[in-house]
Parts: C-alpha cells; structure tokens; sequence
C-alpha cells in the first residue's frame, strides 16, 4: 500500500513540476495554429481528452490543474506548520492564562465546519477575486486557518507531556536559557508525528479546494486551471451525454487524494507500536502453524517452523521427527 501510494504521489508531484512540458496548450489557450478550439469535442488525435464548455483542451487543464493543487498544498500546510507548531510550543512549555486563551481560540476553530470556514476565509482573503493571487493564494491561506488547530493541539500535547521529562528538568538546573530548551530539546522530541499529519492534511488541502472551486469561490479560468471550477462548469454536460469534461478532472482528483491518504495511512500503521505487535503476533502464529505434531511422537515442520530447518530425520530416543 505503501509503495503504491508514493508512485501515485510521485506522479502528480511531477505532474505538477513538469506542467510547461508535459501539457499540449497552456491552461486558457482557445486557439492552436490561428485556429479555434471547439467547444465540447469529443477525444481526438488533436485533443486528447476532448475540449470543455469553454472551448479549453481537457488534457491541458487536468495537467495544469495539478500544479495550482500542489501550490495550494505546499502553500497551505508551510504556513499552517510555523503557525501551529509555534503556538502549540509557546503554549504548552509556558502554560498559564496565555495557553488557556489559545486553547479556546484553537478549539473554537476546529470545532467550525472546514470547507464553510474557508469558504468565509476566502471570501474575506480575496476580497472578491478570483485571479491567482485573489484565488490560489487565497484559497492556501483559508486552508491554513483551518489547519493551524491540528498542529496547535498535536504539539501542545507532546511538549506538555516533554517538558514533564527529568532531562527537561536537568537543562532548567544547569541554567539552560528557555529559547534553548524549547528549539534543542522540546522541539526535536514534539515533532516527529508530523509527517503523519501532514500527509493527511494534503489531501484535505486538495478536497478543499476543489470544494471551493466546484462551490463558486475558486479561480478564474484564465487565471489557472483548477479541477473543482472545471467540475462545476461540467455539470450540464453529464445530461447530454458530454461525459468527458466531468471524467477526467474528477478521476484527478481521486487519484490524488488516494495516493496521498495511501501513503499516510501507511506511515500510520508504521508508527502506530499496537499494530507493530500485531504484525509480529500474526507472523510468528503463522511459523507456529507450520509447525504440528503427528501421532507417534512425530514433529513436522514447514520451512519456517524450528527455525526454518528442513530436512528428515530422527533425534536420539526422544521419538521426535523432522520432516520437510
């Protein structure tokens, strides 16, 4: 699962960096060769994904619309970490009426619906634009609010739960200046369940904005491309039999989210020691049940039982058998 969901990755990431060379027409190109683009074309040899509504190369715009969702994410999640591990550490290491105030700040903003938070956030953000500034970046920094209270309460929790540790006490002894203790010490320890997290907040980040896209609140087509604006637009094609214009940019948009959720649910179980022990009960019950003793006073065992010894024979008086 784990493998899969980084070649997934791996795809639309370069996907993403190689948008310029790997899609045919730029994302609002209409015409090709001093000719016009038609409107609605089924898959051809010239377009091969056929054309949209508005006349736009499918292909084209799938293609570019990775790179705007990859903007959005690394935008998004960037900002979201600084904020949210700097207020959880400032938060949990200094306590008193500060870290109430935060925690309720925080809390009050977790509890809040996501996809209508950022709907008012881009809003605000935009001020009514949907360029690339009034819409990808708007879009990023509305999905950073949303985020923030996630990494806030993850590293809270971990440098309350660090700063109780006896090395922690040792530093504060010797005279260790707290802006140390917090960047040497604290940090180092609070942040390892991150990659964890944010592998699940990327494809939030692109369920997101494409929600805010299909929603009205996303950007213009001559601005970048974006795969929840182009399903929207698509809607009234699906009744007349125009299924290629929904298809593609929605089939991206699961694929994406799949390959991230993938390689987060792996990196979960890979750090989770519960189904560790699982793994390691389950595999040595499977050498155990390779193993079994027949009438007689017969052992048999498989190529894993007994330490992976094959072979038949008799051991001394004991009656005990070994057989592949």
């Amino acid at each position: 699962m784990l493998v899969a969901g980084l070649v997934v990755t791996a795809i639309f990431l370069l996907t993403a960096i190689a948008a310029p060379w790997l899609a045919p027409y730029g994302f609002s190109q209409l015409r090709a060769d001093g000719v016009l683009f038609g409107a609605q074309q089924p898959p051809s040899a010239e377009h091969l994904l056929g054309t949209t509504v508005g006349g736009y190369d499918v292909l084209s715009r799938v293609i570019w619309g990775a790179r705007t969702a990859a903007l959005v994410i690394v935008v998004a999640i960037a900002a979201s970490i600084v904020v949210g591990v700097l207020l959880g550490l400032v938060s949990g290491y200094f306590g008193g009426w500060l870290d109430r105030v935060l925690v309720v700040v925080c809390d009050a903003i977790y509890a809040f619906p996501s996809l209508l938070l950022a709907i008012l956030l881009a809003i605000v953000i935009s001020g009514g634009q949907s360029d690339l500034w009034g819409g990808s970046l708007a879009a990023a920094f509305s999905i950073t609010v949303v985020f923030i209270p996630q990494y806030f309460r993850v590293i809270r929790a971990e440098t309350v739960r660090i700063k109780a540790e006896a090395f922690i006490d040792s530093a504060r002894v010797i005279g260790t200046p707290h802006r140390r203790i917090m960047g040497r010490h604290v940090l180092r320890n609070a942040t390892r369940t991150l990659p964890l997290i944010v592998t699940l907040n990327a494809s939030e980040a692109i369920l997101t904005l494409a929600g805010l896209g299909f929603l009205g609140f996303g950007i213009e087509p001559t601005a970048a491309a974006e795969w929840g604006y182009d399903l929207n637009k698509s809607l009234s094609d699906v009744t007349s039999g125009i299924w290629w214009t929904a298809l593609f940019p929605g089939l991206a948009i699961v694929l994406a989210v799949l390959g991230i959720t993938l390689v987060g649910e792996s990196l979960n179980d890979l750090a989770d020691p519960r189904l560790r022990s699982r793994r390691a009960a389950a595999v040595g019950a499977g050498e155990v049940a390779e193993t079994s003793v027949v009438p007689g006073g017969a052992l048999t065992a498989g190529p894993a039982g007994l330490g992976g010894l094959e072979g038949s024979g008799t051991l001394g008086d004991e009656g005990i058998e070994v057989r592949p």
